[in-house]
């Protein structure tokens, strides 16, 4: 998944996308507001975890333009105020949940956790298609039975094409999906990933077509 980080700590900053990496999201980090609204004009996030005391202006700010578009990205405040009323109003302007720091990284990804099972409706988001069996969450793949080890890179894209059956997505979209703004790769890069995933797919009643010229299409077999 792609997580936006919005903090001017850099080495807190650092700290938590070297984390969230290791879990497989790809994270974008934006050190100002500006930056931040710059990030979210141009990209579609899963997660934003947004600091309210930023060099140019309050994270608030963000947090209500954010819900006046209507986006339904949610949003976990990361903020140094305990008092109860500071946090009720985080919730109160649209925030999805909130952790006083200094912050425990095991309980930031469960938060995270919680958080995306809440945006995708369930309290366990797990995919399944005939004999095979997907939970992003877990990172774990099964097909008939059969447990089946992926990369990360191959996770997020099985976890792209699975939330979108049957529609084309283009080489570019996945590009967007999978690599952060800082990591330099091409649209071959894409056709390595689905050769890899095509094959640990084979076994099972789900493939991915190309679409010439379009891009690529998640099949299900009845």
């Amino acid at each position: 998944m792609r997580f936006l980080l919005v903090e001017d700590n850099q080495d807190l900053a650092s700290a938590v996308v070297e984390r969230l990496q290791l879990d497989g999201h790809v994270v974008d980090h934006a050190d100002d507001l500006q930056s931040a609204f710059d990030f979210t004009a141009t990209t579609d996030y899963d997660l934003i975890l947004l600091d309210i005391m930023l060099p140019d202006g309050d994270g608030r700010t963000f947090l209500q333009r954010h819900r006046a578009g209507e986006t339904q990205t949610p949003v976990i405040v990361l903020t140094a105020r305990s008092q109860v009323s500071d946090r009720v109003g985080l919730l109160d302007l649209g925030a999805d949940d909130y952790m006083v720091k200094p912050i425990d990284f095991s309980e930031l990804e469960a938060r995270c956790r919680a958080v995306l099972r809440r945006k995708g409706g369930s309290a366990r988001n797990v995919i399944t298609h005939g004999g095979l069996i997907f939970d992003p969450l877990a990172g774990a793949l099964t097909i008939e039975g059969q447990e089946i080890t992926l990369r990360t890179r191959e996770l997020r894209l099985l976890e792209i094409f699975l939330n979108n059956p049957g529609q084309i997505i283009p080489k570019s979209k996945l590009v967007d999906r999978l690599f952060s703004y800082d990591e330099e790769v091409t649209e071959n890069a894409i056709e390595v990933y689905v050769a890899r995933l095509r094959r640990h797919l084979a076994p099972s009643t789900v493939s991915i077509k190309t679409i010439r010229g379009s891009g690529y299409k998640l099949d299900v077999s009845p």
